[in-house]
């Protein structure tokens, strides 16, 4: 049976942080992700990335959904992005993203990387338009993508805090594209 258990865990330090450093999109097949044994992403060959710096309330949450009765399980990915100012590049960019079911990289204030979406791409569920009521309200975008995919969001081999993909060969480092 492959389900048997193979470590145990104790418990950690507490020197982790919260948050979400920014996302990376990547229109969904065009390119390429090779994995080692362990099951880290160890290259991007071939990937066009399109950066987005997020500071504040944007978070990761990653959902086990298990069916005994059913024997199945699948893994809920689900990133909530508030994208401030309202821009017409972003309007344009927000009306791809519905369209489309890219593939994310997930880069946390820890300086962990993860790829969510990997088989089947990430939709975006739900968004919004805001100007906001008082001074102090957001005036821009929020976002919710999910994934749904087989297997839980892969950790990209070598992430840092200053790059998420510092790891990685300098041949199968992805082309970043930001504004």
């Amino acid at each position: 049976m492959s389900c048997l258990l193979t470590n145990g865990r104790e418990e950690v330090c507490k020197e982790s942080v919260g948050g979400l450093q920014g996302v990376y999109f990547i229109n969904y097949e065009s390119g390429s992700f090779a994995k080692n044994a362990s099951g880290e992403i160890t290259s991007l060959s071939g990937s066009t990335v399109y950066y987005y710096e997020l500071k504040g309330t944007s978070a990761y949450n990653e959902t086990v959904n298990s069916s005994r009765e059913n024997g199945t399980t699948f893994f809920g990915q689900e990133s909530t992005l508030n994208l401030k100012k309202l821009t017409n590049e972003m309007t344009t960019q927000l009306k791809v993203l519905a369209y489309g079911r890219p593939q994310m990289v997930i880069w946390t204030n820890q300086g962990d990387a993860l790829l969510a979406g990997e088989d089947h791409g990430c939709d975006l569920t739900a968004g919004s338009i805001s100007t906001g009521a008082a001074l102090g309200d957001l005036y821009g975008y929020a976002i919710t993508m999910m994934g749904e995919e087989r297997l839980p969001a892969a950790f990209i081999s070598g992430s840092t805090t200053t790059s998420p993909f510092a790891g990685l060969p300098a041949v199968d480092q992805p082309t970043i594209v930001a504004s």
